[in-house]
């Protein structure tokens, strides 16, 4: 399998085979990172992490992930750069391709990526835009597979916003992996139509489904995978806080959906959860709407099912193995 000079911007992009490929690089880098092995086989080079929406999971993974692997790593914080305000899109990335090995972008529209990928030069890894999140979707599929055994023909069921990244690549990864995927939500709130037709082929080559519901526990029978998210996405207004937590209200994941699954169900979660009040986002909700908690309880945050802690390590493990394939490097 050669990757060498792929960005890496959606997993529509990857075929099953590559997916694969970059899942069990993962397991490989996971181990040696847990046995202490060293693994510095890209020393000598240097990737820039561009981040116009701020993160703790991303950088810190992708971090870890570059200096694990030998690399000089960059970050560039939304107030570093010039990006899209004194320098285009395309002349910054220009310039940082002939400078660094690789790109990481973390921000707004898909175009920029796909901007940034057209004109580097170098690999362009996507850390999130509004459309995709695609290195959250390998570590994803990476822990279903930690915690079954096995991927294909696993019932994953997304509650809530199904228009918001998270839900759009999952729905992806499930249609080119093999896995069921069902959205609860409600109507408005679901995805672009030419996304739900091209998963529905993939889903239909790999006789599998893709299902939509507005009734949580019509959606979370038979689950094996339970996964949900904020109610309101980073860079939305805060005017939308009262109609999202009016349409999604009851697309909380408690113990009563957890107990409608099935009885070794999982729960996954990309973080930060409002499961509580420990946050100043959470205090404020629930000063104006009385909310302790928003898409999931903490009772099932906190529970043996929850492998939201598992999910977040294996960002770096998964992020670490596509660096690591993209730039083209071998080892033992």
């Amino acid at each position: 399998m050669n990757l060498k000079g792929r960005s890496f911007l959606k997993l529509l992009d990857y075929t099953p085979e590559e997916i694969r490929y970059l899942l069990d690089l993962s397991k490989d880098f996971k181990n040696k990172k847990k046995n202490n092995i060293e693994h510095t086989y890209l020393k000598g080079k240097n990737i820039v992490l561009l981040f116009e929406k701020t993160s703790t999971r991303t950088r810190c993974a992708f971090e870890v992930a570059g200096h694990d692997l030998g690399m000089g790593v960059t970050y560039l914080d939304p107030g570093s750069s010039q990006m899209g305000k004194k320098e285009s899109i395309a002349d910054t990335a220009k310039v940082l391709g002939r400078m660094y090995d690789g790109i990481e972008y973390r921000g707004f529209a898909q175009d920029n990526v796909e901007i940034l990928s057209q004109n580097a030069g170098v690999p362009v890894w996507n850390g999130l835009t509004t459309e995709f999140h695609p290195t959250q979707m390998l570590a994803d599929l990476m822990t279903m597979e930690e915690s079954f055994g096995y991927l294909k023909g696993l019932n994953v069921v997304f509650c809530g916003d199904g228009r918001n990244n998270v839900a759009n690549s999952l729905m992806v990864a499930c249609a080119k992996m093999g896995l069921n995927f069902t959205l609860a939500s409600p109507k408005e709130l679901r995805p672009d139509p030419d996304l739900i037709e091209i998963c529905e082929n993939l889903a239909s080559s790999n006789n599998t489904h893709i299902n939509f519901t507005d009734d949580i526990m019509i959606a979370t029978q038979d689950a094996d995978v339970i996964y949900t998210d904020v109610w309101v996405s980073m860079g939305e207004p805060d005017a939308v806080w009262e109609e999202r937590i009016k349409l999604l209200n009851k697309y909380q994941v408690n113990s009563k959906v957890m107990t409608n699954a099935k009885e070794n169900a999982i729960f996954l979660h990309c973080l930060p959860s409002f499961h509580n009040l420990e946050t100043t986002i959470g205090k404020d909700i629930y000063e104006k709407f009385g909310l302790k908690e928003m898409e999931v309880t903490d009772e099932v945050f906190s529970s043996n099912k929850s492998k939201v802690f598992d999910e977040a390590e294996n960002r770096m493990h998964t992020i670490k193995a596509v660096m690591y394939a993209t730039l083209g490097e071998k080892h033992e």
